[in-house]
């Protein structure tokens, strides 16, 4: 008789159990459900807004490496990849519809304009996006468009157009519509620049040797957070600059004429029937000297307006010109050796080629390590 009644206690003190456990699951059942049907399908994301939120942060990251503003990389992507759901863009991660032109990498092809072209595929997007910020800023036709302001998107989205990046006639309307659109500009705003607080001690000589050296080694990982910067212009590191007359003696010229420096290397511009051996003369110099210096076994007829070296160039670029994207007409390795100020055998042995060898349209020249 206990047994029975302990049992039928045990049974019902269960079932309590079991009836606060269930109620307790479908009380969390109501919340999720309610939280889910709040959400309701009406707070979905658009294609655009999921594209931006992905890839803004690396459309900012790209304008402080080249220079491209943020607005315009992510205009262009949503544009040329229809918001990332293109073919191009989900199979060879090509999110700007950038064709082959001589690229060495893995390749698609697919109908375009025409059938079966051929586009460049990237093993991430990240590679793309990178390819897409070098195609513009190492490419002759594309770098007028650095010395814009940089907010100004406006003035890239027409520049492109008439730079032939696209055949449409309303290319840069429709960039535009798609950066006021979804406020794009806002990613093209630099950051402001940090306060570096001076921290000053209130009895200096209380510190200790390493508490100064400490000191001073905050102060100087503060500025390395100081607000980034755009690079420079690529036309702008290019630009010879003229020597100033106080600059000739660091350079060890008589300054007759006008001198200018290149990479940090002094030239002359040729006048008409000038020679090698006479330029070497006026600047003190060998002809050997002057001949080894522009990357000459032999003196050669000096057409005017030709760059002249007065010492040797460099081994690589300057900073910021990491490429030469051949841009039209094919190009050799001494015309670039001038154009850069670095020495033919660095350029041949950075690109694995031969100081003969003639560059194409759409192939990459290496200008630094």
């Amino acid at each position: 008789m206990r047994s029975d009644r302990a049992s039928f206690i045990k049974n019902v003190y269960i079932r309590r159990i079991s009836d606060m456990q269930m109620k307790k699951i479908f009380l969390l059942f109501l919340v999720v459900f309610g939280i889910t049907a709040a959400a309701g399908p009406g707070t979905d994301k658009s294609p655009q807004a999921v594209y931006i939120e992905k890839y803004s942060s690396l459309a900012v990251e790209e304008m402080y490496r080249s220079g491209v503003p943020a607005s315009i990389t992510l205009a262009q992507g949503l544009l040329e990849s229809g918001y990332g759901l293109s073919e191009l863009a989900v199979e060879a991660n090509n999110h700007f519809g950038i064709k082959c032109h001589n690229w060495a990498g893995a390749k698609i092809f697919y109908d375009d304009d025409k059938r079966n072209e051929c586009f460049r595929r990237y093993a991430s997007p990240e590679e793309s996006f990178r390819d897409h910020s070098d195609f513009l800023r190492y490419r002759d036709r594309y770098k007028f468009l650095f010395n814009l302001e940089p907010g100004d998107y406006k003035g890239w989205a027409h520049g492109l157009k008439k730079a032939g990046y696209a055949t449409d006639p309303s290319y840069p309307q429709k960039l535009i519509r798609l950066i006021e659109d979804y406020e794009l500009y806002r990613f093209d705003v630099l950051e402001e620049e940090p306060v570096i607080a001076e921290q000053q001690p209130v009895e200096k000589t209380r510190l200790t040797k390493e508490e100064r050296r400490a000191l001073r080694q905050s102060r100087k990982e503060a500025r390395k957070e100081a607000r980034r910067e755009l690079p420079e212009a690529p036309d702008q590191i290019e630009q010879p600059k003229p020597v100033r007359p106080e600059e000739g003696e660091v350079f060890r010229f008589p300054l007759s004429r006008q001198l200018y420096s290149l990479n940090g290397v002094p030239f002359i511009y040729a006048a008409k029937g000038e020679t090698y051996a006479a330029i070497a003369e006026a600047n003190n110099l060998f002809l050997k000297e002057i001949l080894k210096y522009n990357d000459l076994d032999h003196e050669a007829h000096l057409e005017p307006g030709t760059i002249v070296y007065l010492q040797a160039k460099k081994k690589q670029a300057a900073p910021g010109m990491n490429m030469y994207i051949v841009d039209g007409e094919d190009v050799g390795l001494w015309e670039l050796s001038q154009r850069f100020g670095v020495k033919v055998q660095n350029l041949a042995r950075m690109n694995n080629v031969t100081v003969n060898h003639v560059f194409s349209d759409g192939q990459i020249i290496k200008l630094r390590k």
